[in-house]
């Protein structure tokens, strides 16, 4: 297929399933934290505003939850189908800490959720609060167990190799490996970002369409305080990650910098844009900074960062794509400090709610957060190659024994399945959200019971409402 080895076409599925996947995963671990605020403030405030906002994004964490279950589904089959040379090699460590991420987040999300989405009317305030809180910690606890697997791929530690396999000797070592608190907070608060930014476009389309209501300006209000305060931190956590990276991963900083050569023994600069031709090893049309490299990445003045002429060819991985990912990533991030330092000016000037400009700048950053996320989920798993467990075993000794038309069959048809399966599913949620929050208390349904509307049968039965008309508000238990 167009040239590729089986081997790139694997890498190419499970890029494809994972990069599809983890979106929901994002949205799904911020929405649950904010569900868990907004129906906090509502017990302890008595402020309709927030019950409406919780029903609101109720149902749209329900559609997301849901599509989060199915495609991750996906991601487990295919360590045994197209990489079963790394299962072998490495399952004794990766098996049982997904397990423990099924027996300790996804049986406690399971066991509240049913809860969370349609106890409203059937449990106690107190009770219902509590259920969603533990949705939102078994989100964090998931988010936990994942990082903690895919780090010690990162900078794997605790372990003996015996007969060819991985053995874990120390499961404490295994699970807080070197690179694991960072890339849990950068990832936790990627999501929390992602979720902000989703909110707050949300919240503009409505203003922009003048729909302007108590709850749409809470949303936009409190999305915008996420975004001052947390992408700050978020450049922050990100500095921390890149100076453990450097001292564990130095040739993905490189290839991250676009690095090639320390010959000069200059300060590094920082390049801030080019093109990393591997052929030719070097950076072309760049644009630098003196100095700037090394005072980012070793905070001093005449440090060097590692150059990728320091490392074998076949242990670099590919510049070109690492180097671009990076850089989109901390583009979008200094424009998300950008909007929320915007937003506190305008909030001062109380003009937060009426600026078109900013509306508009805040509907078009809407999917920054994903884009960010994935950009540097690219940086992460691209920087590590050629190697699957880093520095034990190369992603081409990982894959399995398949066919050139076998995995090029399979990857259309997760494309063709993907597209037409998820879209429909991001389509439905996308059209919730433009419906916006109910606040006419007058709308009540029934409480159920067989044959009722209310009847739940599925997640998705949180939504609970037609789509006929885009322009109706949904109408949900309000009580």
């Amino acid at each position: 297929m167009f040239g590729l080895e089986a081997l790139d076409l694997a890498r190419m599925q499970f890029a494809f399933t994972v990069s599809f996947h983890i979106i929901f995963p994002a949205i799904t671990i911020g929405l649950a934290s904010y569900l868990a605020v907004l129906e906090g403030l509502w017990l302890k405030t008595g402020q309709e505003v927030y019950r409406d906002l919780y029903h609101f994004w109720s149902k749209i964490f329900a559609v997301n939850f849901g599509m989060g279950v199915v495609s991750g589904l996906v991601m487990a089959y295919q360590f045994g189908t197209n990489w079963s040379a790394f299962s072998d090699f490495a399952g004794s460590v990766t098996g049982p800490l997904l397990t423990y991420e099924v027996l300790t987040a996804f049986f406690l999300e399971a066991g509240f959720l049913g809860v969370m989405l349609f106890g409203w009317n059937r449990v106690g305030p107190s009770l219902h609060f509590f259920s969603t809180v533990m949705v939102a910690i078994g989100t964090i606890i998931s988010t936990f167990w994942i990082l903690a697997s895919n780090s010690w791929m990162q900078t794997p530690q605790g372990f003996e190799i015996i007969d060819g396999r991985v053995v874990p000797v120390d499961w404490l070592a295994v699970v807080f490996n070197p690179s694991f608190p960072y890339r849990l907070l950068h990832m936790a608060t990627a999501a929390f970002l992602a979720t902000a930014f989703f909110v707050g476009a949300s919240a503009a389309w409505h203003l922009l369409r003048g729909r302007d209501n108590p709850a749409i300006r809470k949303m936009l209000s409190m999305a915008m305080w996420m975004a001052l305060v947390v992408a700050p931190v978020q450049a922050f956590i990100g500095d921390l990650h890149g100076l453990n990276t450097l001292k564990h991963q130095p040739v993905k900083i490189a290839a991250m910098e676009g690095h090639w050569d320390n010959s000069h023994g200059e300060a590094t600069p920082l390049i801030l844009f080019g093109w990393p031709d591997m052929e030719r090893e070097e950076t072309r049309f760049k644009v630098e900074i003196p100095y700037l490299g090394s005072i980012i990445l070793t905070h001093s003045l005449d440090k060097q960062v590692p150059a990728l002429k320091e490392f074998p060819k076949e242990d670099r991985p590919n510049s070109t794509v690492v180097f671009w990912s990076f850089r989109i990533m901390v583009a979008l991030g200094m424009l998300m400090i950008l909007v929320g330092v915007w937003s506190l000016w305008l909030r001062w000037r109380g003009g937060l709610f009426r600026s078109r400009p900013f509306l508009l700048l805040c509907l078009w950053m809407g999917p920054s957060g994903l884009i960010a996320l994935l950009a540097g989920w690219f940086t992460t798993e691209m920087g590590r190659q050629p190697w699957v467990v880093y520095g034990l075993m190369r992603t081409s000794e990982a894959v399995s024994n398949h066919s050139v038309a076998q995995m090029s069959l399979t990857l259309v048809s997760f494309v063709v399945v993907y597209f037409v399966l998820f879209g429909a599913g991001l389509g439905y949620m996308m059209r919730l959200v433009r419906k916006g929050p109910v606040t006419d208390e007058g709308k009540e349904l029934g409480t159920g019971g067989p044959g009722q509307h209310r009847t739940p049968a599925r997640p998705l039965s949180a939504t609970e409402e037609g789509m006929d008309d885009e322009d109706n508000a949904a109408t949900l238990p309000r009580n």
